[in-house]
């Protein structure tokens, strides 16, 4: 059976025009496919500049259905490129229920399934619980169709065709180890993040690098603690929120980029910088997720008898 995987993640800027940033987005996914991907992940909401930083009732209005507009044509771009997509999409569910979504496409185009943010902040210029609706679909798993590895040019270990397990999340629910541990125990081989997350322009020199350490550290923890590997696809550039013509009160958010993928011990296989666009592309390996298993056995020496106080708020018998 095959066990190494190539996985695109695209680190990109957005702009104010919905229509060009599809069609970077799609072009980025053709050069990850064009060095060998297999999967590949957008950033978080990558058609617009990050909204949430103003609360207007106007921008609901860039909510689509799913099937809609983008997961269309994502879907005929991994079909044609032979591709699996992990695409971000602000989903209108139904008349006033709008979700944070990730769609997953398989490398037929076909709709995998989706998986809608759980945990919603709502901080500064992070005011998402104005938009989305958090998600009630749960943490999920997804089995993607199996490759034929003998088309890739890397070095693979079978000619026979084998699939790969991704859990998806996004941005805010990657500070909470329950979501990856749920994920994680489902089967996932990998755990996607597509991210749009930044500094306020005026605490960056003073707070920037801690946060930003706090982030990387934080999702390697993941990795570590379940055995799997993790990948945080983030947005980079400026941006003062220009949707529909009308920017956001303010001085905007600086993305901070470094999107990365590391392999089940934390280990960084490939980084991003914090303030260009790149297309990063990785390996996934099953032996060695296997091997860090067997020496580092977490989910052996759980003990699932004693964590039953874990679904409550606090314990402090109020």
């Amino acid at each position: 059976m095959a066990d190494v995987f190539s996985i695109g993640l695209i680190q990109m800027a957005c702009g104010p025009d919905a229509g060009e940033n599809l069609r970077r987005a799609e072009e980025f996914v053709r050069q990850a496919a064009g060095r060998g991907a297999q999967v590949v992940c957008l950033p978080e909401l990558f058609r617009t500049q990050y909204f949430c930083q103003r609360e207007d009732a106007a921008l609901f209005d860039l909510a689509e259905p799913v099937p809609g507009p983008t997961t269309q044509r994502m879907a005929e771009l991994a079909r044609r490129e032979g591709v699996a997509i992990i695409a971000s999409v602000f989903e209108k569910r139904a008349l006033g229920v709008y979700h944070n979504t990730a769609v997953v496409l398989d490398s037929d185009g076909a709709l995998r399934g989706l998986y809608r943010k759980m945990h919603i902040p709502d901080d500064p210029l992070y005011y998402e619980k104005f938009y989305f609706t958090p998600g009630d679909l749960g943490f999920k798993v997804f089995e993607l169709k199996p490759f034929p590895v003998s088309r890739y040019p890397f070095p693979v270990r079978s000619e026979r065709e084998t699939g790969l397990s991704v859990g998806t999340l996004v941005c805010w629910d990657q500070w909470y180890p329950e979501g990856a541990r749920l994920t994680a125990l489902q089967g996932a081989h990998l755990l996607f993040y597509p991210t749009a997350i930044g500094w306020h322009p005026a605490e960056k020199e003073q707070c920037g690098a801690a946060q930003l350490d706090a982030w990387r550290t934080i999702q390697r923890s993941h990795a570590i603690a379940n055995g799997v590997y993790v990948a945080a696809v983030n947005r980079v550039g400026h941006e003062t929120g220009n949707v529909l013509g009308k920017p956001a009160p303010g001085a905007g958010l600086d993305f901070w980029g470094t999107s990365f993928l590391c392999d089940p011990f934390g280990q960084i296989i490939a980084e991003a910088s914090a303030d260009g666009e790149e297309v990063l592309v990785g390996e996934v390996d099953l032996k060695k997720m296997e091997e860090v298993r067997r020496n580092w056995p977490f989910l052996r020496d759980r003990r699932i008898d004693a964590y039953g106080a874990i679904s409550q708020r606090l314990l402090d018998g109020k």
